[in-house]
C-alpha cells in the first residue's frame, strides 16, 4: 500500500505563535494562507500543517499521488483502493471517499488510541 506523503496537521491556539516557534526550528512557510489560518511548513522532507480554529486534535495526514513536494508521483495508490483495503481489515472508518468517482477525495480512519489518521489525494 502507498499512502503517499506524509504530514501532521496540529491544531494551534495561535499560527502566528507556532509559525515563529517552526521557523527557530528550521522550517519555512511551504503553503498555505495565515489569513486563513492555516500553513503547511517544511524542514526538508518533514511537512507540519498549522490550522487554527479548524478541528480539535492533531491529525496524522497521507497523500496518495504526492511527495513531499506536493509533486504528483506516477505509480500511487487511489485513495479509494486504500479505503477498500482498509474496509476489508476491519478500520473504523469516520469519514468515507466516494468509490463510484476518481480524482481528488479522502477518507478519515481512527488508530487503536483514537488518533485521527487522514488520506487525503488532492490528484
Amino acid at each position: 500500500m502507498k499512502v503517499g506523503a506524509f504530514s501532521i496537521s496540529l491544531s494551534v491556539k495561535d499560527i502566528k505563535a507556532s509559525k515563529e516557534f517552526y521557523e527557530n526550528l528550521g522550517f519555512s512557510v511551504f503553503a498555505g494562507d495565515i489569513a486563513r489560518n492555516y500553513l503547511i511548513m517544511k524542514n526538508g522532507n518533514a511537512l507540519i500543517g498549522l490550522f487554527q480554529g479548524m478541528f480539535q486534535n492533531n491529525i496524522l495526514t497521507f497523500n496518495p499521488g504526492w511527495d513531499e513536494n506536493a509533486g504528483k508521483v506516477e505509480a500511487f495508490d487511489d485513495v479509494r483502493e486504500i479505503q477498500r483495503e482498509l474496509k476489508q481489515k476491519g478500520a473504523n472508518l469516520i469519514t468515507e471517499a466516494n468509490e463510484n468517482t476518481s480524482g481528488p477525495a479522502s477518507f478519515m480512519i481512527t488508530d487503536p488510541d483514537g488518533n485521527i489518521v487522514l488520506f487525503d489525494q488532492h490528484v
